[in-house]
């Protein structure tokens, strides 16, 4: 199939749309709307600063903000210099910045919206030209205003062919040094083309960006999605003015992750206890209005598509959010594969649990050790000055995911785990984890959790509870036993758990126990609780003091 890149869609889009409404960017309080022209204008200003620096096509620039109207921009900007641009996580730490600058020979940064300024300040080089959006942000040595009234528009934009490297995507890194993944346009092209055909995007659609748009799955379903169907995009400006800010935008489309998806449900049940919750939505009438107002509450009233990915979420929650008119497609991705590759679109019930069915630009299978392979067009070509690890991943051009699946018999996938993270306990018997966390978090009060065991007679649960939740509440004590015997008794002997520790701190991404998208650093979970566990245990549920 033949693919345009996200470049020739946005301008294509921008020809029809001119003076329409596109990106909406709040300010100290006051939404912003720049239309396609507006847009156009300043990306085509901004790459001809970029090439009146001396840079040449191919060259890597880099993009370190929250996200941002600009940060579209930018984007857009690289891709009309013919350059290739470099996205870093706003919350990556001094090392992990240093690293990307060096490792992909970056010409210049662009530097935005961020909550702390320590680690960009201890990585930038005096050779590095930083270019700063019109945020208070980090001192750079010009400004986006500035380059903005030197510069003319570009008038003639680079024509990108679809094998031309779009974009290096460094991943999170959950162990050693992220790897460079090269993103070509006809990559991330398929997948935001696939992803509007398969949630029949239009320009009609309304949709958030919040979640890091360095991390590829954000990049392409939302931001080339937004190029591929002209779809109007909402930025937030903090953590404290997220619910406001959705409730202006009244998205049609919302992409969450499952800490987040927890984190609201526990929202809720702060407002109304789950068990008076659950009575009210078991009555007819009354049921759907309480289901009403929740949605307009969380500013999803408008919201015909829900969907969750980055790490596997619990069915127990996706059953919950039924009840009340949220019916949450669970989707599934990698920066390998540009994006959503696989999903339950439309929603089907009867396939919860699952990651769906792959979508057309890209083809799976199963191999013998029940690891899911992938080909196809959204399907990366190279590591970044990485051939050892290019040739380690691919077999006859089929991507080790490392994913460890089943196919149902309707033809859906289901994650298992990752092949990598089974352990073997002390009685050499193998445990895959992330089936046994699923069933945990049927205890909705259970917000985060890791199963761990290596070494061990049996494995252990580490459990972070929702917020608010007093974790030294009997009831609540009660409450994690009653659900660890639950658990217990549908398994194998070897998988059964041994106790549920019940951590006093979240894990998030500042003490780096979290990666920037919210999945587990495992191995930095079991060395951070490995001195604090008992050694002998006279009670299933242990208490963090």
């Amino acid at each position: 199939m033949t693919y345009q890149t996200s470049l020739h869609k946005f301008l294509a889009n921008s020809k029809t749309y001119q003076n329409e409404a596109f990106l909406h960017q709040p300010i100290d309080g006051v939404w912003h709307t720049l239309t396609f022209a507006d847009v156009e204008q300043q990306a085509r200003t901004i790459a001809s600063g970029l090439l009146s620096q001396g840079f040449e096509r191919g060259d890597r620039i880099g993009i370190f903000s929250k996200n941002c109207a600009e940060w579209f921009i930018v984007d857009l900007a690289i891709m009309m210099a013919g350059m290739v641009s470099v996205p870093i996580y706003s919350t990556a730490g001094a090392k992990t910045i240093r690293y990307v600058i060096e490792h992909s020979a970056m010409k210049a940064m662009f530097i935005g919206k961020l909550d702390s300024f320590d680690a960009i300040e201890q990585s930038l080089t005096d050779e590095l030209l930083t270019i700063s959006f019109p945020y208070p942000t980090t001192a750079c040595k010009s400004s986006w205003q500035n380059w903005l009234t030197t510069y003319k528009p570009l008038e003639e934009t680079h024509s990108p062919l679809p094998d031309e490297c779009m974009s290096i995507v460094y991943t999170s890194g959950t162990t050693g040094n992220p790897k460079g993944v090269v993103i070509s346009y006809l990559n991330i092209g398929s997948a935001a083309s696939s992803t509007c055909k398969l949630v029949n995007a239009s320009r009609n659609d309304r949709f958030m960006s919040y979640l890091p748009l360095a991390h590829i799955t954000e990049r392409s379903i939302v931001e080339c999605a937004a190029y591929e169907s002209a779809i109007q995009v909402y930025f937030v400006e903090s953590l404290d003015t997220f619910i406001d800010d959705l409730q202006h935008a009244s998205p049609t489309f919302f992409l969450s992750v499952p800490r987040l998806w927890a984190k609201f449900q526990a929202q809720i049940f702060i407002k109304m206890p789950a068990k008076k919750l659950k009575l009210l939505l078991s009555l007819p009438i009354i049921g759907k209005l309480v289901a009403k107002k929740i949605r307009l509450k969380l500013g999803l009233s408008a919201t015909r598509v829900f969907a969750s990915g980055s790490a596997p979420i619990a069915k127990s929650l996706l059953v919950w959010y039924q009840k009340i008119g949220i019916n949450i497609s669970e989707g599934w991705g990698m920066t390998e594969t540009s994006g959503l590759s696989c999903g339950n679109f439309p929603f089907t019930s009867s396939r919860l649990g699952t990651i769906g069915v792959p979508v057309d630009c890209v083809k799976m299978k199963l191999s013998e050790q029940q690891e899911i392979l992938i080909s196809g067009d959204a399907v990366f070509k190279e590591y970044y000055l990485n051939p050892e690890a290019t040739e380690k991943e691919f077999t006859d051009n089929w991507f080790h995911t490392g994913d460890k699946g089943e196919i149902t018999n309707d033809g859906a996938y289901k994650i298992v785990g990752r092949i990598k993270e089974q352990f073997k306990t002390s009685k050499g018997k193998y445990v895959v984890p992330v089936p046994i966390e699923g069933m945990l978090c049927r205890n909705s009060v259970i917000e985060q959790v890791c199963v761990m065991g290596l070494g061990l007679k049996q494995p252990i649960a580490l459990v972070v509870l929702g917020e608010g939740i007093d974790r030294h509440d009997n009831s609540i004590q009660q409450g994690l036993l009653a659900t660890l015997e639950e658990v217990n008794n549908e398994l194998e002997s070897h998988q059964r758990l041994d106790f549920i520790y019940v951590c006093a701190h979240p894990w998030d991404i500042e003490n780096e126990l979290l990666t920037p998208t919210l999945k587990l650093k495992r191995s930095s979970i079991e060395q951070f609780y490995s001195d604090k566990l008992p050694r002998t245990n006279e009670t299933k549920v242990v208490v963090e003091l």
